[in-house]
């Protein structure tokens, strides 16, 4: 698989990575004989780096990517981690040091490890990128060995741009896929000229690029793709990528249209990810074992040529445009 810089780590990771976040909860029950599988089918796959956070399952996930540094300890993983969303409430001022390093403590308990490879910001309350305090906090945190370095999630562009401004942050996470085009505006090209690594969450627009669903598709009352619709639990943003599911199903199709043959529409819309400049690494999820070898074939899909390329904007323009580019 093809590697790319981790932004300011140094690191090398292959581009496709896998988000862990299905593997704690909220995308209907995962088994822990199938979560192990999805993981180990993903390193078999030449997936380098690992994307979990400490809310994910209330640890669950980073047990589970725990276990798997243990039994793959020379494959060469790279495991990035977030932390913020265990404050309650949810504030700025929940952002101490003290707070920090006990969330800090507690992921390397689950994960096993002495200093964490990469540690993110979990979409904190938007002040927090502007605070001179928590940033030195993070600093300070890698200077004590808790941690090599640090990053950013973030739901907006305009908070990327600020976290990319800081001197020491490593990468910057953003929901970035074929309807979520507006991060390819400044963000990509911002980030590439510091140095900082972009992490594309949300790939597939929680499953809806893979061009499986209908209008009658539903789910689990314990996946966020019921629940989590309007906003209810998080930002929207992270369900569908903030298109209505009506909308998003018949935008899939068109996109469906565009997928040559031996590929599939998810592995299309993976490549067209990595095919953005400025990308380093996309982290869809998977449930299964089959779904992370599949997804991590995407990179072996050849770059998309500019009249693929072309249909994909003008199917956003059309019809994905309206609904989310000026929210985020």
């Amino acid at each position: 698989m093809e590697s790319r810089q981790l932004g300011r780590t140094g690191r090398q990771v292959g581009v496709i990575g896998l988000g862990c976040w299905q593997l704690g909860a909220d995308w209907g029950a995962v088994s822990e004989q199938d979560a192990l599988a999805t993981l180990h089918a993903a390193v078999d796959a030449g997936v380098t780096f690992l994307d979990t956070a400490d809310v994910y399952g209330d640890g669950r996930s980073e047990q589970l990517v725990g276990r798997l540094l243990r039994e793959r300890g020379d494959a060469g993983l790279t495991v990035a981690t977030k932390m913020g969303r265990r404050a309650d409430p949810h504030v700025p001022e929940a952002f101490t040091g003290e707070a920090m390093r006990a969330w800090n403590d507690r992921s390397r308990r689950n994960l096993g490890v002495d200093t964490l490879d990469l540690v993110q910001l979990h979409c904190p309350p938007t002040p927090v990128f502007s605070s001179d305090a928590v940033f030195d906090t993070l600093d300070a945190m890698v200077d004590e060995g808790r941690m090599h370095a640090y990053g950013v999630s973030v739901e907006t562009c305009d908070e990327a741009l600020t976290a990319i401004a800081r001197p020491h942050v490593a990468s910057v996470q953003i929901i970035l896929n074929a309807f979520r085009r507006k991060p390819l505006e400044r963000v990509l090209p911002a980030a590439a000229e510091a140095g900082v690594a972009i992490i594309a969450r949300v790939p597939l627009a929680s499953g809806l690029l893979a061009g499986k669903y209908d209008e009658s598709t539903t789910f689990a009352a314990d996946d966020h793709r019921t629940y989590n619709r309007s906003g209810e639990a998080f930002d929207v943003g992270e369900t569908f990528a903030g298109v209505p599911f009506d909308v998003g199903v018949a935008a899939a199709r068109e996109v469906a249209t565009l997928t040559p043959p031996g590929v599939t529409t998810a592995q299309l819309a993976l490549r067209w990810i990595i095919d953005q400049p400025g990308v380093t690494v996309v982290i869809p999820g998977a449930r299964t074992a089959t779904q992370a070898g599949a997804n991590a074939a995407a990179a072996d899909v050849p770059p998309l040529d500019a009249a693929t390329l072309s249909a994909f904007e003008t199917i956003y323009d059309e019809r994905i445009r309206g609904h989310v580019h000026d929210r985020w």
